[in-house]
């Protein structure tokens, strides 16, 4: 009898407005045996969302439950609201021969780091600031208060790009597609164990220019523009 199959586990974050979902749509579509965790959120829906499409809408009091009874492998609170990822959306990847993806924060990604250590962890930042901010407006979704304040939670949660494995810059986004696809794939085939095709080879090779020791000079600019200007005194 074969051994039940261990999900490869990818954990995708971002700041607000970087192009994450837009990204994972395009990988889901791309990459076969790719299970995508639907977390769970108190949330209301926003204009067409669908319940049980991109989340799971639950009261409060569903959520506290849920928690109580462990069925989260991660959870956090962010901007007032609960999300999470049901411990179940694991079991179900493994029994399907499957691999998981999870679209989560920098504080799910850490409790689910310090769960899974073999998870390969992919942060997505907007090539700087003011790019950030531009398609942040250009959604209309938010009131200004909440752009800024989305903003400020971007410059926190980028401090822990260095607890990931890859960083991937979203400037074009066909270009961020391939990077993405080539991360995931490449992943695969160096944990399959066995000697690589010269394609196989130039997969895995693309994805490593997103590697964290590989970003070194781009990740400094972009983390440079998130910081307030330098006083510079009197003229």
């Amino acid at each position: 009898m074969s051994s039940p199959h261990k999900p490869l586990v990818y954990i995708i974050s971002a700041p607000s407005g970087s192009g994450k979902s837009t990204l994972v749509n395009e990988l889901l579509k791309k990459v076969t045996d790719l299970e995508f965790s639907i977390s769970y959120t108190t949330r209301a829906p926003r204009g067409s969302e669908i319940n049980g499409r991109q989340y799971y809408f639950v009261s409060r009091v569903d959520f506290e439950k849920m928690i109580q009874q462990g069925a989260f492998l991660e959870h956090a609170e962010v901007f007032g609201n609960y999300y999470g990822t049901a411990r179940r959306f694991l079991h179900d990847a493994e029994q399907h021969g499957r691999d998981l993806l999870l679209d989560i924060d920098v504080q799910g990604a850490k409790q689910i780091q310090d769960k899974l250590p073999d998870a390969v962890s992919i942060f997505i930042l907007p090539p700087d600031r003011t790019t950030l901010e531009e398609r942040l407006r250009k959604r209309s979704e938010d009131s200004d208060e909440v752009i800024d304040r989305r903003l400020d939670t971007a410059t926190r949660e980028i401090e822990n790009y260095p607890r990931y494995n890859y960083i991937l810059v979203n400037d074009q986004l066909e270009d961020s597609i391939k990077l993405l696809r080539a991360v995931v794939r490449g992943e695969r085939l160096l944990r399959s164990g066995r000697p690589l095709s010269e394609d196989e080879a130039k997969i895995v090779a693309l994805g490593d220019c997103c590697r964290l020791a590989n970003v070194g000079d781009r990740l400094q600019r972009i983390l440079d523009s998130f910081q307030p200007p330098a006083d510079s005194g009197p003229r």
